[in-house]
C-alpha cells in the first residue's frame, strides 16, 4: 500500500472520501462551480474546518480535484475526475435491473445507459430479468439501484411500493409499439379464442385484457417471447397483444399483425412505449451521488444510433 493509500485511512482521509462523495456531482464551470465554504463542509460532514483543509489538500495531491482560491470570492473547483472521487468515496458499482435485450430497441437503451453512467465516472453493470414485478422486487430487496420498465408499469408499482420515478425518456424508448397478432384464417370474433399472455409483464398482460375485455369466451395461455412463435406455428394460440419490437422477423406468414383498436386509448399506449428509470425512495448512496451528473439526452441519442444501426450495441 503506497504512502497516499495510508494517508486515506487516517482521520483526514476519511473525511476525505466522505468528502468525495459531495464532490462527485459539483459542477466546474461558472459561478456555480464555487465550493461550499469550508465551515458548511466542516457542519455537513461533522469534523473541524481543519479537518477538512487537509481532506480537501488530500484530494487535490490525489488527483481528483483541482481547486482555485479567489480571495473573497471563495475557492472555486475547476477540475474534477469522477473515476477517482468515485473509487475514494468507496460507492461500488451502479447495478441496473433490465428487462431481457430481447429487441434492438432494449439493446440500444442498454447501451445509452451505460455509456451515460460511466461518462459521470460511475461504474455501471446491469441484470437481465424477465418481468417489470422481478425487476421491481430485487429493487425493494436491495438486490439493484434501479430499475428499468415501462411509464405505465412504473406508474401501477409506484402506487403499491415504496419506489421514485428517477426519469421518464420519452414516447418509443421502451417499445415501438403494441399490435394485435393474429393467426392467419382466425376472426376475432371466433368463439373460445385462445390468447397468449405473459403474466409476468405488467404491459402485455394489461393491454392484452384490455383488448379483449369485452369477450367472456377466452382462454388465456401463459406464454413468453421464448414461446410466442411456437404456440402460432403449432396452432395452439389463436391471437395476442405483444411488441412489435420482439416479433418483427420473427413470425411467419401464418401469423397476421393487426393495428390495436379504439379500446387502448392513446395516453396508455404512449405510457407503454416509454422507458421508465425508477429506484428506492430512500435511495442508494450510489445513484444519488452520479444522478445529478447524467446525461439522458445521450441515453436516447445512443439508443438511437443502434436503431439505425449507426453503433454497435454495447453493454
Amino acid at each position: 500500500m503506497n504512502s497516499l493509500d495510508e494517508r486515506f485511512l487516517t482521520r483526514n482521509g476519511h473525511a476525505a472520501r466522505r468528502l468525495s462523495t459531495l464532490l462527485i456531482n459539483q459542477p466546474t464551470e461558472g459561478d456555480a462551480a464555487r465550493l461550499p465554504r469550508v465551515r458548511d463542509l466542516a457542519t455537513e460532514l461533522g469534523v473541524g474546518n481543519g479537518t477538512v483543509q487537509a481532506a480537501l489538500q488530500l484530494l487535490e495531491e490525489s488527483g481528483a480535484i483541482e481547486t482555485v482560491a479567489r480571495g473573497h470570492l471563495g475557492t472555486f473547483l475547476v477540475r474534477a475526475d469522477r473515476g477517482i472521487l468515485w473509487r475514494l468515496a468507496g460507492l461500488g458499482t451502479v447495478l441496473a435491473a433490465m428487462p431481457l435485450p430481447h429487441s434492438r430497441r432494449h439493446e440500444g437503451l442498454a447501451t445509452g445507459l451505460r455509456t451515460a453512467f460511466e461518462e459521470a465516472g460511475a461504474p455501471f453493470a446491469i441484470t437481465f430479468m424477465r418481468g417489470a414485478a422481478s425487476r421491481v422486487s430485487a429493487l425493494l430487496d436491495g438486490k439493484v439501484d434501479l430499475a428499468v420498465l415501462s411509464r405505465s408499469a412504473a406508474d401501477r408499482l409506484m402506487e403499491q411500493h415504496p419506489v421514485d420515478l428517477i426519469a421518464d425518456l420519452g414516447p418509443a424508448t421502451y417499445v415501438g409499439g403494441h399490435g394485435l397478432l393474429l393467426r392467419r384464417g382466425v376472426q376475432l370474433d371466433t368463439d373460445g379464442l385462445r390468447v397468449a399472455v405473459d403474466t409476468t409483464s405488467e404491459d402485455q398482460r394489461a393491454l392484452a385484457e384490455r383488448a379483449f375485455a369485452d369477450r367472456e369466451d377466452v382462454t388465456w395461455l401463459e406464454s413468453s417471447f421464448i414461446r410466442i412463435h411456437d404456440l402460432f406455428a403449432q396452432d395452439r394460440a389463436d391471437a395476442t397483444v405483444w411488441s412489435l419490437d420482439e416479433v418483427q422477423g420473427q413470425l411467419g406468414d401464418e401469423v397476421e399483425v393487426l393495428p390495436l383498436g379504439d379500446e387502448i386509448p392513446g395516453d396508455l399506449s404512449l405510457r407503454n412505449s416509454s422507458a421508465a428509470l425508477i429506484a428506492r425512495s430512500e435511495g442508494s448512496e450510489a445513484l444519488a451521488a452520479v444522478s445529478g451528473s447524467l446525461d439522458l439526452e445521450a441515453v436516447t441519442g445512443l439508443q438511437d444510433e443502434v436503431l439505425r444501426g449507426k453503433r454497435i450495441p454495447s453493454y
